[in-house]
């Protein structure tokens, strides 16, 4: 009886502190201000470890609350996309007793040139120099192009589309090798076949798959995955310089006055909002120059040439090239090799042979293709 009134002591403190707090966060994750200040004051109020009754009560009406709130949910709603986490980010960082300097209209004006529109043109999940296919990115099909489609680049759904990239914020998925390697001559076999293992297998490091990264997209440049949506170092880049540049735009304008053997500070002029919005938007294309040069250098690093044919055992010599082969008696070489390459398999037979990565495989196709 007397864990049970323990229990009912510490839900009562619990209650009071939210509703003394007007907490209408009610997440039991300490992951907002809100929510690590009810901690607080439950250890002002002796709901400690030392008391596991009173604790475990506590616990479980925040926990009921958040339940009935959607506290822990909301949090992940608000910040469940890259745009609204670089957002609060930056509020954070510059502050606001720089940005409440402006108006509303100035503050949305400052945002959208320094983070909006940089971030968001650097996301991937939309080219700008592709707006004849609606700002398709390269490697990644319409969404809403017509199922089974031979080539799924193009769209009859204008609104939609539209609709899905630029509000939603999404990328759509790879289109086929064959097709994605049109778009990026570079693209090989491996890369391609890695990053939809990366994006449909990985489960990240919380095993849910909210947030994962590798280090090879389909263009060869690192990634992070925000809940599905992408995010590089060229995105990273120009939220990082956008800030920066605000905030060193709206800091700093104090006057210093000597009064005797006293120095006061008071405010100086504000900069006007025009030029924070110019401060912010170079800072922002120093920063995405920046991203993007080391996803150029990263990506350089980590290309792997093709074997050449001697390390193949193979010369130019069209007489030197193996002739295709038979398998089980029936099956031709050929068709085996380019069911392989297309993702199918896998085939022993190949394997045996040596024909065992997407570079040897591709090689071999080119030998067959020498043969006739």
């Amino acid at each position: 009886m007397a864990i049970w009134d323990a229990m009912q002591a510490g839900w009562q403190k619990a209650a009071s502190a939210m509703q003394n707090r007007g907490d209408y966060g009610h997440s039991i994750l300490p992951a907002t201000s809100k929510s690590r200040q009810f901690y607080a004051d439950l250890k002002n109020a002796g709901v400690t470890r030392e008391k596991p009754a009173e604790l475990a009560g506590a616990l479980g009406a925040r926990l009921l609350t958040d339940l009935g709130t959607d506290g822990t949910r909301n949090l992940y709603w608000r910040f469940n996309h890259p745009s609204q986490v670089t957002q609060a980010l930056y509020e954070k960082t510059v502050g606001n007793e720089n940005l409440n300097k402006y108006t509303q209209p100035q503050k949305a004006a400052i945002a959208l040139g320094a983070i909006g529109v940089p971030v968001g043109a650097s996301l991937g999940t939309f080219d700008l120099t592709n707006l004849g296919e609606l700002g398709r990115p390269k490697g990644f099909a319409q969404t809403y192009s017509e199922v089974g489609a031979e080539d799924r680049r193009e769209t009859g759904q204008i609104v939609p589309e539209l609709i899905d990239r630029f509000a939603l914020g999404r990328q759509g998925r790879p289109l086929k090798f064959e097709t994605a390697q049109q778009d990026i001559p570079d693209l090989t076999k491996e890369r391609y076949t890695n990053y939809q293992k990366f994006l449909y297998n990985d489960k990240g490091p919380l095993g849910i798959g909210v947030i994962k990264g590798t280090m090879e997209n389909l263009q060869g440049e690192p990634e992070l995955r925000l809940a599905g949506f992408p995010v590089g170092l060229q995105a990273a880049g120009a939220a990082l310089g956008g800030t920066l540049g605000v905030k060193a735009a709206t800091s700093g304008n104090t006057i210093q006055e000597k009064k005797g053997k006293q120095t006061i500070s008071r405010p100086g002029a504000v900069m006007p909002a025009r030029k924070v919005v110019a401060m912010g938007a170079a800072g922002a294309l120093a920063g995405g120059l920046a991203g993007k040069l080391m996803n150029m250098s990263i990506a350089r690093a980590a290309r792997k040439d093709l074997p050449t044919t001697q390390e193949y055992g193979v010369t130019q010599n069209r007489g030197a090239i193996t002739p295709e082969r038979t398998f089980n008696g029936a099956t031709p070489e050929g068709e085996l090799v380019m069911a392989a390459i297309r993702g199918y398999g896998p085939f022993p037979d190949l394997e045996e042979v040596g024909l065992d990565t997407p570079e040897k495989l591709e090689q071999r196709r080119q030998e067959l293709m020498q043969l006739g």
